[in-house]
Protein backbone atom coordinates (compact mmCIF):
# COMPACT_ATOMS: atom_id res chain seq x y z
CA UNK A 1 0.00 0.00 0.00
CA UNK A 2 1.72 3.34 -1.15
CA UNK A 3 2.01 6.49 1.52
CA UNK A 4 1.92 8.59 -1.65
CA UNK A 5 0.06 7.38 -4.30
CA UNK A 6 -3.60 7.52 -4.78
CA UNK A 7 -5.44 5.36 -8.03
CA UNK A 8 -4.92 8.45 -9.95
CA UNK A 9 -1.19 8.27 -10.00
CA UNK A 10 -1.12 4.62 -10.60
CA UNK A 11 -3.46 5.16 -13.52
CA UNK A 12 -1.25 7.07 -15.09
CA UNK A 13 1.81 5.16 -14.47
CA UNK A 14 0.32 2.14 -15.24
CA UNK A 15 -0.33 4.33 -18.84
CA UNK A 16 3.32 5.16 -19.06
CA UNK A 17 4.70 2.00 -17.45
CA UNK A 18 6.47 3.86 -14.64
CA UNK A 19 5.15 1.70 -11.49
CA UNK A 20 8.39 -0.07 -11.20
CA UNK A 21 10.21 3.19 -11.14
CA UNK A 22 7.73 5.22 -9.11
CA UNK A 23 7.84 2.38 -6.73
CA UNK A 24 11.31 2.47 -6.49
CA UNK A 25 11.83 6.54 -5.61
CA UNK A 26 8.95 5.55 -2.73
CA UNK A 27 10.87 3.15 -1.83
CA UNK A 28 14.21 4.27 -1.78
CA UNK A 29 14.29 7.98 -2.88
CA UNK A 30 11.83 9.49 -0.99
CA UNK A 31 12.92 9.93 2.48
CA UNK A 32 12.28 11.92 6.00
CA UNK A 33 15.21 13.59 7.38
CA UNK A 34 17.62 15.99 5.42
CA UNK A 35 21.53 14.45 4.35
CA UNK A 36 23.77 16.65 5.37
CA UNK A 37 24.39 17.83 1.59
CA UNK A 38 20.64 18.48 1.26
CA UNK A 39 20.76 20.77 4.11
CA UNK A 40 23.82 22.86 2.71
CA UNK A 41 22.04 23.27 -0.58
CA UNK A 42 18.68 24.77 1.16
CA UNK A 43 20.75 26.95 3.25
CA UNK A 44 23.05 28.08 0.64
CA UNK A 45 20.05 29.35 -1.62
CA UNK A 46 18.54 32.87 -1.63
CA UNK A 47 15.13 31.95 -2.41
CA UNK A 48 12.46 28.95 -3.05
CA UNK A 49 8.98 28.23 -3.81
CA UNK A 50 6.73 27.87 -1.73
CA UNK A 51 2.96 25.53 -2.39
CA UNK A 52 0.00 26.04 0.30
CA UNK A 53 -3.35 24.99 0.28
CA UNK A 54 -6.37 26.82 1.50
CA UNK A 55 -9.32 26.26 3.64
CA UNK A 56 -11.18 24.98 1.00
CA UNK A 57 -8.39 22.37 -0.96
CA UNK A 58 -7.37 25.02 -3.12
CA UNK A 59 -3.75 25.09 -4.25
CA UNK A 60 -1.03 28.26 -4.55
CA UNK A 61 2.63 28.90 -4.92
CA UNK A 62 4.74 31.67 -4.08
CA UNK A 63 8.28 32.98 -4.55
CA UNK A 64 10.10 33.35 -1.12
CA UNK A 65 13.39 35.29 -1.31
CA UNK A 66 16.39 36.54 1.07
CA UNK A 67 19.59 36.60 1.58
CA UNK A 68 21.88 33.24 1.05
CA UNK A 69 20.74 30.69 4.38
CA UNK A 70 17.04 32.87 5.23
CA UNK A 71 15.47 29.43 4.81
CA UNK A 72 17.75 27.23 7.88
CA UNK A 73 17.23 23.65 9.35
CA UNK A 74 16.99 23.43 12.73
CA UNK A 75 17.93 19.93 12.75
CA UNK A 76 17.13 17.37 9.86
CA UNK A 77 13.61 17.29 10.29
CA UNK A 78 12.96 20.96 11.01
CA UNK A 79 13.11 23.73 8.06
CA UNK A 80 12.47 27.71 9.46
CA UNK A 81 12.21 30.70 6.88
CA UNK A 82 10.63 34.50 7.87
CA UNK A 83 7.79 36.15 7.02
CA UNK A 84 8.62 39.45 5.59
CA UNK A 85 6.36 42.34 4.85
CA UNK A 86 4.39 42.14 1.64
CA UNK A 87 0.86 43.36 0.22
CA UNK A 88 -1.26 42.30 3.25
CA UNK A 89 -3.33 39.48 1.99
CA UNK A 90 -0.72 36.69 3.94
CA UNK A 91 -2.31 34.50 1.40
CA UNK A 92 0.57 31.70 2.23
CA UNK A 93 0.69 32.50 5.48
CA UNK A 94 -3.35 32.27 6.60
CA UNK A 95 -3.22 29.13 3.93
CA UNK A 96 -0.51 27.21 5.90
CA UNK A 97 -1.99 28.65 9.29
CA UNK A 98 -5.22 27.22 8.40
CA UNK A 99 -4.32 23.72 6.94
CA UNK A 100 -0.55 23.29 7.68
CA UNK A 101 0.20 21.59 4.06
CA UNK A 102 3.01 22.94 2.63
CA UNK A 103 5.41 22.15 -0.34
CA UNK A 104 8.95 23.37 -0.81
CA UNK A 105 10.63 23.47 -4.18
CA UNK A 106 14.44 24.24 -3.64
CA UNK A 107 16.28 25.36 -7.02
CA UNK A 108 19.85 26.12 -8.53
CA UNK A 109 19.59 27.72 -11.70
CA UNK A 110 23.84 28.57 -11.70
CA UNK A 111 24.11 24.81 -11.33
CA UNK A 112 21.14 22.93 -12.22
CA UNK A 113 19.59 21.48 -8.91
CA UNK A 114 16.54 20.41 -7.84
CA UNK A 115 14.87 19.52 -3.95
CA UNK A 116 11.39 18.91 -2.92
CA UNK A 117 10.46 19.08 0.58
CA UNK A 118 7.08 18.30 1.83
CA UNK A 119 5.41 19.03 5.44
CA UNK A 120 3.13 20.26 8.14
CA UNK A 121 3.96 24.06 8.59
CA UNK A 122 2.99 26.34 11.83
CA UNK A 123 3.60 30.18 12.48
CA UNK A 124 6.55 30.75 14.80
CA UNK A 125 7.14 33.82 16.99
CA UNK A 126 9.85 32.43 19.88
CA UNK A 127 12.12 35.81 20.23
CA UNK A 128 15.14 34.02 20.21
CA UNK A 129 14.58 32.58 17.11
CA UNK A 130 13.47 36.07 15.69
CA UNK A 131 16.10 37.93 16.64
CA UNK A 132 18.12 36.29 13.66
CA UNK A 133 15.88 37.85 11.46
CA UNK A 134 15.69 41.54 11.54
CA UNK A 135 12.07 42.75 10.08
CA UNK A 136 10.59 40.02 9.79
CA UNK A 137 6.64 39.54 10.86
CA UNK A 138 6.83 35.72 12.46
CA UNK A 139 8.65 32.97 11.08
CA UNK A 140 7.47 29.32 9.34
CA UNK A 141 8.56 26.45 11.10
CA UNK A 142 7.99 23.21 9.08
CA UNK A 143 8.01 19.61 10.56
CA UNK A 144 9.29 17.84 7.47
CA UNK A 145 7.78 14.24 5.83
CA UNK A 146 9.41 13.54 2.80
CA UNK A 147 12.38 14.38 0.83
CA UNK A 148 13.41 13.91 -2.89
CA UNK A 149 15.90 14.74 -5.03
CA UNK A 150 14.56 15.97 -8.67
CA UNK A 151 15.47 15.38 -12.37
CA UNK A 152 17.07 18.63 -13.25
CA UNK A 153 17.24 18.08 -17.03
CA UNK A 154 14.56 20.57 -17.61
CA UNK A 155 16.16 23.88 -15.63
CA UNK A 156 17.08 26.28 -17.55
CA UNK A 157 20.68 27.47 -16.51
CA UNK A 158 20.22 30.98 -15.20
CA UNK A 159 23.02 33.46 -13.71
CA UNK A 160 22.42 35.49 -10.82
CA UNK A 161 22.54 39.86 -11.73
CA UNK A 162 21.96 40.91 -8.16
CA UNK A 163 20.46 40.74 -4.83
CA UNK A 164 17.33 42.16 -4.45
CA UNK A 165 18.01 45.34 -2.49
CA UNK A 166 14.77 45.14 0.06
CA UNK A 167 15.54 42.21 1.41
CA UNK A 168 16.27 42.98 5.39
CA UNK A 169 19.25 42.95 6.33
CA UNK A 170 20.69 44.18 10.17
CA UNK A 171 22.05 47.58 10.26
CA UNK A 172 20.62 48.51 6.91
CA UNK A 173 17.55 50.48 6.16
CA UNK A 174 15.17 48.64 4.15
CA UNK A 175 13.50 50.92 0.93
CA UNK A 176 9.83 51.23 0.29
CA UNK A 177 8.67 49.16 -2.47
CA UNK A 178 6.91 51.45 -5.23
CA UNK A 179 3.83 49.80 -4.90
CA UNK A 180 3.63 51.65 -1.54
CA UNK A 181 3.30 54.72 -3.55
CA UNK A 182 0.46 54.18 -5.57
CA UNK A 183 -2.62 56.68 -4.85
CA UNK A 184 -4.92 53.72 -4.82
CA UNK A 185 -3.86 52.01 -2.14
CA UNK A 186 -2.96 54.95 0.04
CA UNK A 187 -5.95 54.58 2.40
CA UNK A 188 -5.51 50.74 2.77
CA UNK A 189 -1.66 50.85 4.14
CA UNK A 190 -0.71 50.15 7.06
CA UNK A 191 -0.31 53.17 9.47
CA UNK A 192 3.58 52.46 9.59
CA UNK A 193 3.17 53.41 6.43
CA UNK A 194 0.88 56.32 5.71
CA UNK A 195 2.39 59.34 4.30
CA UNK A 196 5.46 57.77 3.19
CA UNK A 197 4.85 58.79 -0.87
CA UNK A 198 5.50 62.43 -0.03
CA UNK A 199 8.99 61.55 1.13
CA UNK A 200 9.94 58.89 -1.81
CA UNK A 201 8.80 61.39 -4.60
CA UNK A 202 5.15 61.56 -4.61
CA UNK A 203 1.78 59.34 -5.77
CA UNK A 204 2.11 57.33 -8.49
CA UNK A 205 -0.84 56.12 -10.64
CA UNK A 206 -1.30 52.11 -11.00
CA UNK A 207 0.01 52.61 -14.67
CA UNK A 208 3.03 54.28 -13.82
CA UNK A 209 3.73 51.61 -11.59
CA UNK A 210 2.92 48.83 -14.12
CA UNK A 211 5.76 50.57 -16.38
CA UNK A 212 8.37 50.26 -13.44
CA UNK A 213 7.41 46.95 -13.22
CA UNK A 214 8.06 46.45 -16.64
CA UNK A 215 11.54 47.78 -16.49
CA UNK A 216 12.73 46.05 -13.85
CA UNK A 217 12.09 48.89 -11.04
CA UNK A 218 9.72 47.76 -8.60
Amino acid sequence: MSAIYSDHHRALQDEFDSRRMADLMEGGIVHGALEPHEKAFIEGLDMFFLATVDHLGRPTVSYKGGLPGFCRALDDRTLLFPSYDGNGMFFSMGNLAATAEVGFLFIDFDTPNRLRVQGKARIERDPGLMAGYPEAQFLVRTDIERIWLNCPRYVHRRVKVEGSKYVPQAHCETPVPAWKRIDLVQDALPAKDQGKATALGGLITMDDYAAKVAQGDA
